[in-house]
């Protein structure tokens, strides 16, 4: 089973890259860093399909049996690297695909409409987003740099949930090859 992390945060540092990191190293996944990757502003034109990162972000992301995608809460919504990215994809890397949502948030109620906004522009993508969602605030993280054992356990569950969705889409897949 293949699994890909987005980073959807565009900073060097911060809870949004420690989850990310988290996720990819716990669940044996593939990280995808926006804040080390090279993605234009997405516009459209052709020749940005031949950019080295734009392919192999298509590659990672249509080759991967289930996607999480993470991001702050910015101004009530993802972060801009985040929804850029996801404009460089289509349906042919989304449709029916397992997808993951998690925010971080920086306290106080926040996370909820990032949370809506990555649900809305992967429904646009024809992507199957799972019920199941977390939001992570900065309580949910050591002085250290570190999840908590209860944010561990938050992220465990949408990761055992995603897992279980995968299955049952590769089950149905198989039932009409």
């Amino acid at each position: 089973m293949k699994l890909v992390v987005i980073n959807g945060s565009p900073r060097k540092e911060g809870r949004t890259r420690i989850l990310s990191r988290f996720t990819a190293s716990a669940y044996g996944a593939e990280l995808i860093d926006l804040s080390e990757w090279a993605l234009p502003l997405f516009n459209g034109e052709a020749v940005q399909s031949e950019l080295k990162d734009v392919q192999a972000l298509r590659k990672m992301v249509g080759e991967a049996d289930g996607i999480l995608l993470t991001s702050p809460e910015y101004h009530s919504g993802m972060s801009g690297a985040l929804k850029n990215a996801l404009d460089f994809l289509s349906s042919q890397h989304f449709q029916h695909k397992p997808v993951a949502l998690l925010a971080v948030a920086g306290g106080g109620k926040g996370g909820i409409n990032a949370l809506n906004n990555m649900r809305v522009v992967a429904r646009g993508l024809y992507a199957n987003v799972i019920p199941k969602q977390v939001v992570l605030d900065p309580i949910c993280f050591t002085e250290e740099g570190a999840l908590t054992e209860e944010a561990s356990k938050l992220v465990d569950d949408v990761v055992s949930e995603l897992k279980l969705y995968i299955h049952a889409y590769q089950a149905i897949k198989h039932l009409h090859a």
